[in-house]
């Protein structure tokens, strides 16, 4: 479809108010669920009084006139407070504040409580005036409209329910179903058409009525004749067809479904009285003759039609026939056959002149013409639309067109049908010829006489009244790509004309008709806009004049038995569909909400009910829908008002049980601003009162010394109240004396303020419907405190930025046997977090307090920062940057027990020998695009073979990394020396282990050292199907902290340095990704995320982890994932090559040497760049995190020895024997197209002036049916190199086919050509290449007879 062009309205031009301001008024039916998302527009004169307003919207909606009101509204928002616009007022829209040029939003309400009424079907009455503000053929449902009005394409639900003022029914598009539409409309105007559809009956024990495409369009008839809606669906016929709902969304030709749909219906009507219906209305009869110009000898034969395609402009030329009479006049216009075109004559025996053309000798009842409006265009290549002006008559004369001399030729009765059966071109080039039929010339509805005079005779007098009137005329809006489709059509009970355009029926005149001429006139309005032209006829319909047969259409009283019974069907249906809607639109539908009494989990559902049940009923309702009967008993529920967006509980409903819901719910409406909570107690309890006004608090209860948050206790409060009233109405609920009570709001996330102004009223406090207080009543110093420094400030401080985590640990950690301690489980809402911890198991006596390991662990870091700067970068040469950061630091732990210091020695012994087999995975498969892996390959060599560089401990004076001797207690971030901080990384390289950004100010002071960042964990027992055996821990954590100081929190539990394991955040899908930046906090978590540990070193700053594919160019699949490597800034290629070597030979089997494989470039699936081994990463070649690289193995010497090189993969095509060769590599000096044809020439043996060759097109290995290969790719082009259009082959890797000119294409037979298609698509469909590459295809349009679009029973 075209929008821009089915929104446009055609106005009639109204001089008087051609200049007067519009007001764009855009209404939103509030009353309703079915309307709220629909939007009614109206494009008024800014004098339009109010009255009228209300009279259009009232029209246009279907609502009686003052039973709503109409009330400002902001987009989507109304509130409360809002006066409705006064009805009666004299004023002006202008006058009364509606804005010209600008949207002026409006919502349609309830007036006075009760639902607005909707217009009686049977009272629509016309407005004539308003049907006099625009002509078609796109009008809007009465809309008031001009050339720029914006009208929704959307029909509302109130409008669907009253039918057009024509008294005629719409249809709905389905989607793209307007060229159907226009067809349908068509067909049932007909009445000879319509007459004998209704005589046809269906009998359903032979047949499938939904399969049934006779039933379909009978039922659809019906409907259109006798529904109150104002638009009906189609599906029910699409359904028919065998369609399913994609081919809602393809568009096709109006004249070409005209034809299938006749074809499916003379196949479903085989032998019934209406075998013949199609033929007896549609069908007419032409002579294709050649007469011999020397001896007068006429070859010919008879061919029928069902429609007659003119041509809108001749070919070769730029001027447009003027009219459908001139079209006509050169469609039978014969042409001579002279020169080289000469005819051989039978009965000269040699080749002559002749005349070739076509002669009308029958015209159908019903005459269809199509307007060739749609052509190709060589010069572009592209398909257009003729949008040229041609003219056609109300009445048309085609008695000029018949030859009644054609048929007292001596020289056609020496001739047979056969006499020149293969001389039809002239006629196939142009004719439908579907429908036709060579059985013999007495083939036909009007010239079945035996007798020459008596056919003469009776042609004679069809020549005389062959006076037709045209009644339909299918437009289409749009181009060649796509466009819009509508009809109008004249009614033969009225002789009015009528705009059918999908579901909007409107009357329009004469003067509409001669608009969709075509072309452009100079007049103002509707065709003075951009696609005013391409807005034109495409077929006409015209009915031949004559009394004898011109029918009517039957009355009710008419009907056979079958349809009248149809009709009662099809008014009971609609009247139970009517009395749905009603029930429908007096049902409150409300959000239900319910804690569950013993699950304690939040439940939530849709309560239904009708508005005239009392609040008692709807409980019982909801007490049913919630599934509470073997939880509490019914008397313990009960319905409150709820917001659950605040977790509000706004008001209760004492007293109230038998008020019907609509008045408690202030109506039905499409959406309530409050939701409904089924309420529950014990039988020992009793309800508490909720008044209208009250704020609801959820206070938690602060434990300073076991440093806990208890769980809330729910007060209600008024805003009016004080600080001080509000600490007694605290101090009743929780018991805790008032006088040293410290009130703390959580106004927002984080926004923590206490609350020490006794006088100040909540509201002015920022108290909101639903809100969050801490509390605290001890008597402790803490009080004296100033806030932000107080024990309870860093307790809540630390409560809001604390997360849960859940952390899979790897399932064979070199670790497994290190102690771990274990801790308490925390209770309540995340409350008792900083819990003292039990001991560690084994010979541990004692731990050390919080403070003491916070305070010595932030010492030694303010040691080592000062040490640092003293030595700037001349430290110890021998130390790496890792180890400096650690190993003049004594983990808390070494003075608590040297047994584990001594364990730890041997972990890290462990560590050093531990062999490489224990650490590797399987071996990956080329799906795996994740990291799911363990240990990769490179990992795994690392770990084994671990240098003293990359651990984090210095054997003389820390064994111990400082991690392990943490355990649940807070300690400042993570740690970098100073002689980094000035390095600025980019996002390609990943971050040094400890961290990017310094930790310390000029003075070495830790910025840390204030804020606690807060750690603990607890083992974990994972939900089944999370991996068997696998240790999980559930963390709790400080989401400020670095991901650095993560890790090296993690170091016990996994039980390596943090530089040998990474952390892998978990997505949903189960989908992983790696988390590198170590400098940055874990804020972007949130509770209950998941985190994966896989062991492997870390990056170290300028390095990349880089994906090893091999490439296998004559292989099905020529991409296969090898391992993961790790390349570093500054590596050669050939470094690189060498460090795979030993990965390549012990994870992938492959025993190759140096020389015997290369790397290069790889673009998703396309090989690229050949990287030369002197290459050098990031000088030379762009490296990137993630990269990936294509290893290829090499059939001999390298041959790629220069960057001047151009390395092509070369596929020779052979046509007589219609298959292609292997891949084979060319590699060029230059750009030369001549040296490629004679590489190519040289390892094919084809002659150089043989050689074609064409380039690939699409994603290596660029895979082409062989079916196309050989026409389809641009062969040869004239081109002298190989960088320049059409070609582009700038880098290594593209694909060139060639062949020999010289060698014919083989000749298939249909069944082979079929076996090959076959073979073909089955082929490319698993490499996921498509057949074609031209754009969109049109979807061939077929009617499916049996309802099945698998069968081949089909007709297109």
């Amino acid at each position: 479809m075209v929008p821009s062009e089915e929104n446009q309205l055609v106005p009639k031009e109204v001089e008087s108010a051609a200049e007067e301001p519009r007001v764009l008024c855009i209404i939103q039916d509030t009353t309703n669920s079915k309307t709220v998302n629909e939007r009614v527009t109206l494009n008024l004169p800014a004098s339009t009084p109010l009255k009228r307003l209300f009279e259009d919207v009232a029209s246009k909606v279907g609502y009686v006139n003052g039973t709503f009101d109409l009330m400002w509204g902001n987009g989507d928002n109304v509130t409360d407070t809002q006066t409705p616009i006064d009805q009666n007022s004299d004023k002006t829209i202008l006058d009364a504040g509606f804005e010209p040029g600008k949207k002026n939003f409006l919502h349609l309400t309830d007036k006075d409580g009760e639902q607005p009424h909707i217009m009686p079907e049977e009272s629509g009455t016309t407005d004539d005036s308003v049907q006099d503000r625009f002509i078609g053929p796109l009008p809007r449902e009465g809309s008031v409209g001009c050339t720029n009005d914006y009208v929704s394409q959307n029909y509302s639900y109130s409008s669907v329910l009253s039918k057009s003022e024509t008294g005629y029914v719409g249809l709905v598009n389905q989607a793209m179903t307007c060229y159907l539409n226009s067809l349908l409309q068509t067909l049932f105007m007909t009445p000879e058409f319509r007459n004998a559809l209704y005589k046809w009956e269906f009998e359903e024990s032979e047949e499938d009525p939904v399969t049934s495409i006779p039933y379909q369009l009978q039922r659809l008839f019906v409907l259109l004749q006798t529904s109150k809606k104002r638009a009906i669906e189609t599906t029910d016929v699409t359904r028919s067809f065998g369609w399913d709902s994609s081919e809602a969304w393809q568009q096709h030709d109006v004249q070409e479904l005209c034809r299938v749909m006749f074809d499916a219906l003379e196949q479903k009507w085989k032998q019934t009285e209406q075998a013949d219906l199609i033929n007896q209305l549609y069908q007419g009869k032409l002579k294709d003759y050649v007469r011999c110009l020397e001896c007068g000898y006429e070859g010919w034969r008879i061919d029928t039609y069902l429609d007659i395609p003119l041509v809108i402009r001749p070919y070769g030329s730029n001027q447009a026939f003027a009219s459908v009479e001139e079209a006509l006049h050169a469609f039978i216009q014969p042409e001579i056959l002279d020169g080289p075109n000469q005819y051989f004559c039978e009965r000269c025996k040699k080749k002559c002149d002749a005349r070739k053309g076509l002669r009308f000798l029958h015209f159908p009842y019903l005459l269809t013409l199509q307007l060739k409006r749609f052509d190709f265009d060589y010069t572009t290549m592209h398909r257009i639309k003729l949008n040229d002006r041609m003219t056609f008559p109300e009445e048309l004369d085609m008695s000029v067109f018949i030859d009644v001399e054609d048929e007292k030729s001596p020289q056609t009765d020496s001739c047979t049908d056969s006499g020149a059966e293969n001389e039809g071109s002239c006629h196939s080039d142009q004719m439908s010829n579907d429908f036709s039929n060579d059985d013999g010339v007495d083939e036909g509805i009007c010239l079945e006489s035996n007798s020459a005079a008596e056919r003469i005779s009776k042609a004679g007098s069809e020549k005389s009244s062959l006076l037709y009137e045209l009644f339909s005329v299918m437009v289409h809006s749009g181009s060649a790509a796509g466009g819009h489709y509508y009809a109008c059509i004249k009614s033969f009970s009225d002789d009015h004309w009528y705009s059918f355009n999908d579901q909007h029926v409107s009357k329009i005149t004469q003067e509409d008709i001669k608009k969709t001429y075509g072309g452009s006139s100079g007049s103002r309005g509707y065709y003075s806009s951009a696609f005013a032209s391409s807005t034109n006829a495409y077929m006409l319909i015209y009915r031949l004049k004559d009394p004898t047969r011109n029918a009517k259409f039957l009355e009710a009283h008419e009907y056979p038995e079958h349809i009248k019974q149809l009709v009662q069907k099809e008014r009971e249906l609609e009247e139970q569909e009517k009395r749905q809607r009603e029930i429908e639109r007096n049902t409150c539908k409300i959000k239900l909400f319910c804690m569950h009494p013993t699950k304690q989990i939040m439940m939530e559902n849709k309560l239904e009910v009708h508005k005239d049940r009392t609040l008692q009923e709807a409980v019982e309702i909801a007490y049913k829908l919630m599934e509470l009967e073997e939880a509490v008993p019914l008397d313990c529920c009960r319905l409150v008002k709820y917001d659950e967006f605040h977790d509000y509980l706004e008001r209760s409903y004492e007293g109230e049980e038998d008020t019907p819901m609509g008045l408690l719910l202030g109506g039905v409406k499409s959406t309530y601003m409050f939701d409904l909570l089924l309420e529950t107690r014990r039988p020992d309890q009793i309800f508490q009162c909720y008044k209208p006004g009250e704020v609801m608090v959820k206070v938690h209860v602060v434990d300073l010394k076991t440093e806990s948050v208890a769980p809330p206790i729910s007060v209600r409060a008024y805003l009016n109240q004080t600080v001080s009233e509000f600490k007694q109405l605290i101090s009743k609920a929780t018991h805790l004396p008032a006088e040293t009570m410290r009130v703390v709001l959580e106004r927002c996330y984080n926004d923590l303020r206490l609350l020490n102004v006794s006088s100040k009223t909540l509201k002015a406090e920022g108290f909101f419907r639903s809100n969050k207080v801490f509390i605290e009543s001890s008597e402790s110093s803490d009080r004296h405190v100033a806030y932000t420094d107080s024990h309870l400030w860093k307790l809540l401080d630390r409560h809001a930025n604390t997360i849960r985590l859940y952390v899979s640990l790897p399932e064979q950690s070199p670790g497994s046997q290190f102690r771990r301690a274990v801790y308490q489980k925390s209770s309540g809402d995340s409350g008792n977090l900083d819990e003292a911890c039990e001991r560690v198991k084994g010979p541990v006596v004692n731990m050390k307090s919080v403070e003491a390991i916070l305070e010595e662990s932030t010492e030694k870091l303010k040691s080592l920062s000062l040490q640092q700067q003293q030595e700037g970068d001349n430290g110890d040469s021998s130390k790496s940057t890792e180890a400096s950061d650690f190993e003049n630091i004594e983990s808390p732990l070494n003075e608590i027990d040297s047994s584990a210091s001594a364990e730890n020695r041997e972990l890290e012994n462990q560590i050093q020998i531990s062999d490489p087999e224990n650490l590797q995975s399987e071996e990956r498969s080329d799906s795996d695009v994740n990291n799911d892996r363990s240990t990769s390959s490179v990992d795994s060599d690392i770990l084994s073979s671990s240098h003293s560089s990359d651990t984090l401990c210095n054997v003389d004076n820390a064994p111990i990394p400082l991690a392990n001797g943490l355990d649940s207690h807070s300690i400042t971030s993570s740690r970098r020396s100073k002689a980094h901080q000035g390095k600025k990384e980019t996002w390609d390289t990943a971050e040094e282990d400890s961290g990017t950004d310094s930790e310390y100010d000029e003075s070495g002071k830790s910025r840390g050292e204030a804020q606690y960042m807060y750690f603990k964990s607890e083992p974990y027992t994972a939900d089944e199907g999370s991996g068997e055996g696998q240790k999980w821990l559930m963390v709790h954590v400080d989401k400020r902290i670095t991901l650095s100081a993560f890790k090296q929190h993690l170091e016990p539990f996994v039980g390596v340095p943090s530089s040998h394991f990474k952390v892998f955040r978990v997505y949903a899908s189960n989908q992983e990704f790696e988390s590198v930046r170590l400098n940055e906090t874990l804020s972007s978590f949130s509770d209950d995320n998941k985190i994966t540990i896989r062991l492997g070193r870390a990056l170290k700053k300028g390095e990349y982890r880089v994906k090893v594919y091999q490439l296998l160019v004559n292989e099905p699949e020529p991409c296969k994932f090898l391992l993961d490597a790790v390349f570093a800034k500054g590596m050669t290629v050939r470094q690189s090559k060498e460090e795979l070597l030993p990965q390549l030979r012990e994870q992938c089997g492959l025993d190759l040497t140096i020389d015997r494989f290369r790397l290069r470039k790889k673009t998703w699936k396309n090989p690229g760049t050949v990287f030369l081994d002197y290459h050098i990463y990031e000088e030379d070649i762009n490296i990137s995190s993630n990269w990936e690289v294509f290893l290829e193995i090499l059939d001999g010497v390298e041959k790629m020895k220069s960057m001047s090189q151009l390395a092509v993969l070369s596929r020779r095509w052979r046509p007589s024997e219609m298959k292609l060769d292997s891949f084979q590599e060319v590699v060029l000096e230059s750009s030369s197209v001549e040296e490629l044809k004679e590489k190519l020439s040289e390892i094919s043996g084809i002659p150089l002036e043989n050689i074609e060759f064409a380039k690939g097109r699409g994603t290596f290995p660029c895979d082409i049916s062989i079916l196309e290969i050989h026409q389809d790719l641009d062969w040869n082009p004239k081109v002298s190199t190989l960088n320049v259009w059409p070609l582009y082959i700038c880098d290594d890797g593209a694909v060139i086919f060639y062949r020999d000119k010289t060698e014919e294409l083989m000749e298939l037979t249909d069944e082979q050509r079929n076996e090959l298609m076959k073979k073909e698509s089955s082929r490319l469909q698993k490499t996921g290449h498509r057949v074609t590459y031209s754009p969109r295809k049109e979807k061939a349009l077929k009617i499916y007879l049996d309802g099945a679009p698998n069968k081949e029973l089909t007709q297109d």
